[in-house]
């Protein structure tokens, strides 16, 4: 996205407990406990993507996006879509995202990545 900036790449800790896993060091179970909640918006709100879940490897997972800012208001803590967060970084100033991968057959989550989006502008500044 045109205003992406602060990328945080969860992918790392994704790796190491996928392999503390497939080692035996971890249940699966413990890493697949998404609340009710996240399923029902994986369900009704994600985005499918066409990567297989790395602990079932039955269905691939679905992202869900939340966004969070003080300048969202009541729209803070809301899944959107990708086409959502085009049009809102171009309103905002700035605000975070969280992308979490979801699988809706284990019920594995993990946070993807996070990062910025807006306009870099302060709170009530006009253009």
């Amino acid at each position: 996205m045109w205003s992406q900036r602060s990328v945080v790449d969860y992918g790392l800790a994704r790796r190491a407990a996928i392999q503390s896993i497939r080692a035996g060091r971890m249940r699966a179970r413990d890493v697949c406990d998404a609340q009710p909640y996240l399923l029902r918006a994986a369900r009704f709100l994600g985005e499918p993507t066409t990567r297989m879940c790395p602990i079932c490897e039955h269905r691939n997972v679905t992202n869900v996006t939340y966004v969070y800012g003080d300048e969202l208001g009541r729209v803070a803590g809301q899944v959107k879509g990708t086409a959502d967060l085009l049009k809102m970084a171009r309103e905002y100033g700035e605000f975070r995202v969280y992308v979490v991968e979801v699988c809706q057959g284990c019920s594995w989550n993990h946070l993807a990545v996070s990062f910025v989006l807006g306009t870099a502008d302060p709170p009530g500044s006009s253009l």
